[in-house]
């Protein structure tokens, strides 16, 4: 198994535990459709300005299959893409594509079942004239993003691992599932509450309700 398919056996809540708010998108950057399945692999990184979206249509004919196009956008007024670009990508075996943008044809997008994750819907598309290039660093949804660095994207969030921490990350995110699946619900609690019980006792709590949490 590769690492990007390791990856993507790692909840992006997981990955946030490891990595700290810095790498995690804003909330606004959301999947377009339910049920979307957990997203990994290397970006491939894209910039375009404002009102125009000529570099993402050139993205999807060089990106890499298994990469997933990661857009800085100019502006929320002009749709990235729509169901055709979106249908090319799938074809060429693009993963998904995720943008602090907008796109359009949401009902093409969620009946190919293409993963996008965005800020949202607008009908009206950019023009294409503005050359930017390709596979230079971005800030998308408040993460800076670099070429190769790994993202995972799922129904919590995105998450973006740089690409000089994939080994560190990968062998957090390994140790971790490994103690998650070898502990029961009533471990879990137990230690949980003890936690709880200390930190409310280290900062002088007295239980108003009278009960003995240790009880």
């Amino acid at each position: 198994m590769n690492d990007f398919a390791e990856f993507g056996n790692v909840p992006s809540t997981m990955l946030a535990e490891i990595l700290g708010r810095e790498q995690v998108m804003d909330i606004g950057v959301r999947p377009l459709w339910s049920d979307i399945p957990r997203v990994a692999g290397p970006a491939f990184t894209v910039r375009c300005p404002a009102g125009d979206n000529l570099m993402l249509h050139a993205a999807i004919h060089r990106a890499e299959p298994g990469s997933i196009i990661v857009v800085q956008s100019g502006d929320v007024d002009y749709a990235l893409a729509g169901g055709n670009v979106c249908a090319v990508a799938q074809r060429r075996g693009i993963a998904a594509i995720v943008t602090d943008g907008v796109i359009r044809d949401l009902g093409e997008v969620r009946t190919m079942r293409f993963p996008v994750f965005a800020r949202g819907i607008i009908p009206i598309p950019g023009t294409k004239s503005a050359v930017e290039p390709l596979n230079i660093q971005v800030r998308c949804g408040g993460v800076r993003v670099n070429p190769g660095d790994i993202v995972v994207a799922d129904e919590e969030g995105i998450v973006v691992t740089p690409a000089a921490r994939r080994d560190e990350v990968l062998a957090a995110a390994r140790a971790k599932l490994a103690k998650e699946a070898g502990e029961s619900l009533d471990a879990w609690e137990e230690a949980h509450r003890a936690r709880i019980n200390k930190i409310l006792a280290e900062q002088g709590f007295a239980d108003s309700t009278g009960s003995d949490p240790d009880a």
